[in-house]
């Protein structure tokens, strides 16, 4: 048999027959690799480790602990858990089970909703299918042959995929057991590699996300490499449900949900609105600070300007129907920008006039479906921290990394940490249908935004196909305190949408020019953003940012007037404070005001109704001790207006 050359990540290169696979080579290297490795590229090619190799290949192998290995695990663990399913319950129809952050699920049609017993029943039964080290076999098919065999094994999920399909196109299967699959791979070689593991919750979910569709019955799932990381993982989604935005929302009275009002549109209690205004504070003065003009828009417009912006051919899909009056077509608005340019084509602009910059925070509405409404991340109706950059060539570069330094200075703020930028470009293959036909200012454009980011020294990636059907945008990744990942902010470029409009400016020549539009939102929505910070803070809030900054507790109802006395002295200074006026023992104010995560309480008893003074104690630091009523407000305020973060990340 002939000799191939393989070629190793180190630049190494064996010699082995032709025929051998991955997992010989891994064996040839060492048994504690071949013990570890779930995946291979073969030349570049995510592969299983059974594929033959009978030519000169560069081969890189993974094990559960890569991001490759790891998405394989994960892959092949749903598909452990539909076998265990399918087992258990014979009757059921198994559908898709894709892999998402860290985890799986897979979604089957079943008549019952699945119980915590359920799901401890199946994962007993997983383990054992595990140590049965079943092989992971792969097959081909033509696609009509693919729907005969899942015809036969009365499986109509899997025959409606297959059949969308062009019946001649080969396909691949996975079988493990009497267990077989749909898949496009690649899987663990047996099941054996399948250890660290478990089960999570169970929903329902559409078939295929659309609420006109069946019923199913989903399954959450997630597996790691090594027990130590299950074990992480598991402790961070126990502080994730703690911090979870929807909980700590009700328990804090921010927001709340009303179905009369309708799904998605999220009503903002006293405390919420006491947020939403302090971020809009403060993006007022950063915007002013940067040069911005605030505008305001109306929530409705016809239906020919999102003609002319190209939003009806785009986005109709996720924007409210038109209502008909006197037979015009009016739309509640999905977004501010085709406003904002009817705004700067109100009045001849100069190239003396740019960069223009106009900020609002308008309302918007968008219609998601109602499968995937969640909390306030996934809303219907959202206040957007919207501007809009109308600038000529020569100033883009230097306008798009100050929109990019604004949220870098948002984070420090925030005290995010851990950003990554992801600059989305378009896909060649889908111009003039999913993105703007212009091919060249396509690719100038993204070069632009390119040279600004490295410009800038900024931490970015390139995600091809993800771009805004008018331009190439940034979509800011944000890390929370406990690690959960957030898309969070935009920044896009818009080379096209300002020429429909016909908006121009009057060179140094006299001659008309298009300007570019950068659209911007570094906060995001009021909505998404507070969500994040709920969970980022875990509703321990800086103090500049809570809703209740101080909380006054008299020792009894004889100290209640000295009370509103210093209630009064701290809101003239502008502090957000209460007084807990309840016939409680002071113990059990104190651990009231600590679970309304209060940050700052001032004790007020005869001492300091003599004295003029307060007790303070402050959460995280305990006892601060006697201060005077102008010392504690001057301290107060000093910190909320230097906007200071929080003392702890801590519940």
């Amino acid at each position: 048999m002939s000799q191939i050359k393989i070629t190793l990540p180190d630049g190494s290169t064996r010699s082995f027959e032709s025929g051998i696979t991955p997992l010989d080579i891994a064996s040839d290297i060492g048994e504690r690799l071949a013990n570890d490795v779930v995946c291979a590229k073969i030349d570049g090619v995510l592969s299983d480790l059974s594929t033959p190799i009978s030519q000169d290949v560069e081969i890189a192998l993974f094990d559960g602990r890569s991001p490759e290995g790891h998405d394989v695990l994960l892959h092949s663990t749903a598909h452990l858990m539909a076998q265990a399913v399918m087992d258990l319950y014979p009757d059921v129809q198994i559908t898709i089970g894709p892999t998402i952050e860290n985890g799986f699920f897979y979604d089957f049609d079943f008549s019952t909703p699945f119980s915590e017993e359920d799901l401890e029943k199946i994962e007993l039964k997983m383990k054992e299918l595990a140590k049965e080290s079943l092989p992971v076999m792969r097959k081909e098919l033509a696609a009509e042959d693919a729907s005969k065999y899942f015809n036969d094994l009365g499986q109509t999920y899997k025959v409606e995929i297959i059949n969308e399909i062009d019946k001649n196109e080969i396909i691949s299967l996975y079988s493990q057991g009497e267990f077989t699959d749909l898949c496009r791979g690649p899987h663990v070689p047996n099941t054996s590699k399948i250890k660290y593991f478990k089960l999570l919750t169970t929903s329902g979910a559409y078939w295929r996300g659309d609420e006109k569709n069946k019923m199913l019955q989903r399954i959450y799932g997630t597996v790691f490499a090594k027990k130590k990381e299950l074990k992480k993982h598991l402790r961070m989604l126990e502080e994730a449900k703690k911090r979870d935005h929807r909980k700590l929302g009700k328990e804090l009275e921010i927001f709340t949900f009303d179905d009369e009002v309708g799904p998605g549109l999220p009503l903002w209690l006293p405390n919420g609105t006491v947020i939403v205004d302090a971020l809009e504070d403060l993006a007022k003065e950063t915007e002013k600070r940067a040069g911005y003009d605030r505008v305001r828009t109306p929530h409705l417009t016809k239906g020919a300007l999102y003609e002319k912006s190209g939003h009806l051919d785009h986005y109709r899909e996720s924007m409210y129907p038109a209502m008909d009056m006197d037979g015009t077509d009016y739309y509640v608005k999905p977004m501010n920008c085709p406003h904002h340019h009817k705004i700067y084509d109100a009045v001849p602009k100069s190239y003396r006039d740019l960069p223009i910059r106009y900020a609002e925070y308008g309302t918007c509405y968008r219609y998601e479906k109602s499968g995937q409404l969640f909390g306030l991340m996934r809303v219907r109706s959202m206040q957007m921290n919207d501007a809009h950059i109308y600038c000529t060539t020569e100033q883009f570069k230097k306008e798009f990394l100050a929109v990019c330094k604004m949220y870098l200075d948002y984070f420090d703020i925030f005290g995010i940490e851990k950003y990554q930028m992801r600059l989305s470009l378009h896909d060649p293959k889908e111009l003039g249908q999913k993105y703007v036909n212009e091919p060249k200012l396509w690719v100038k454009t993204e070069q632009a935004v390119r040279e600004a980011l490295d410009k800038g020294g900024l931490n970015y990636v390139e995600i091809p196909g993800e771009a805004a059907f008018y331009g190439p945008k940034i979509d800011v990744q944000v890390w929370s305190a406990i690690g959960r990942e957030f898309t969070l902010a935009t920044n896009q470029v818009d080379f096209a949408i300002p020429e429909r409009f016909g908006l121009t400016y009057t060179d140094q020549n006299g001659d008309e020019k298009t300007p570019l539009c950068i659209h911007r939102a570094p906060l995001s929505t009021h909505e998404r953003f507070i969500g994040f910070l709920i969970e980022h803070y875990g509703g321990n809030f800086p103090l500049w940012l809570a809703p209740v900054q101080a909380i006054i507790i008299p020792i009894s109802d004889k100290y209640l007037d000295y009370a509103d006395e210093v209630q009064k002295e701290l809101i003239s200074n502008d502090i957000r404070v209460k007084i807990n006026n309840r016939s409680d023992k002071i113990g059990a104010k104190i651990r009231q005001a600590e679970l309304s995560k209060i940050n700052v309480m001032l004790i007020v008893g005869e001492k300091e109704l003599r004295d003029r003074t307060v007790s303070v104690r402050k959460r995280f630091d305990g006892d601060q001790g006697v201060q005077s009523l102008d010392a504690i407000i001057s301290e107060l305020t000093q910190e909320i207006k230097d906007r200071r973060p929080p003392h702890s990340q801590e519940n």
